[in-house]
């Protein structure tokens, strides 16, 4: 091998090897991330003479429900997935159908997306009234894609248990009765299910940070890919 095609080799190579952590480092250093919220554990331990803070973040717990199409789902089976998650119940005559048409919105703003990037989800806090064709019903009103937005029925108290112990919505929104937790609040979660914000859902303002913290959730989801992944990607 001649001394140039010696060179061109070694700039090709260590080109991309620079820029890639060049580009890791700033933007690892210059996005914000949305926060992690409702820890579990935090440990503490000594290593090498530093001590180094380990947090448990708490993690949503599986819930098994039924949508409006009949199908049984759960959140185990969007794995991966970020999730956007509301409260409501099909006979509110208030915030509910106003609510229904701002995930509307987040649902179209993602509309080009890949279907694994995010799931939308509507649970209905009076699982007694809201059968499976009163779902349907009013998911009709809203949407025509039922794969990617769920309104889901399931046990009451698996429900409340869910929106109070796991989602905490009555900490997100303190004015939230706990006997019937009707919030208009979205609420954030990455792919682990950790609790990542949650977003008024009749304040644009917030609505808008919603749609700029979903794709950053996405780009964080990638943070952990290999060298060989990203030269993949640039030489194809």
């Amino acid at each position: 091998m001649n001394r140039r095609a010696l060179l061109g080799l070694l700039l090709a190579f260590f080109f991309p090897l620079t820029g890639y952590y060049l580009v890791k480092y700033y933007s690892d250093k210059a996005v914000n991330m949305p926060r992690r919220y409702f820890y579990d554990s935090v440990t503490v331990i000594k290593k090498n003479g530093k001590v180094i803070t380990d947090t448990i973040w708490h993690k949503a717990s599986n819930m098994t429900f039924t949508n409006q199409l009949g199908k049984t789902v759960t959140l185990d089976s969007l794995k991966g997935k970020i999730l956007v998650i509301d409260f409501f119940f099909s006979r509110c005559p208030t915030i509910c159908p106003s609510m229904a048409k701002s995930m509307k919105r987040l649902q179209n703003s993602f509309v080009n997306s890949k279907d694994s990037i995010v799931q939308f989800i509507s649970i209905s806090i009076d699982p007694t009234h809201d059968s499976v064709p009163q779902l349907r019903k009013f998911a009709n009103q809203f949407t025509s894609n039922h794969d990617s937005w769920w309104f889901v029925t399931g046990d009451k108290k698996s429900i409340y248990d869910f929106a109070l112990h796991e989602i905490k919505a009555n900490i997100a929104d303190v004015g939230a009765d706990t006997a019937f937790p009707h919030t208009e609040y979205f609420f954030l979660l990455d792919r682990d299910r950790v609790v990542r914000g949650w977003y008024n859902g009749f304040d644009t303002i917030k609505q808008a940070k919603l749609v700029r913290d979903i794709p950053l959730l996405m780009l964080e989801k990638r943070k952990k890919r290999t060298f060989q992944e990203f030269l993949n990607e640039l030489f194809g």
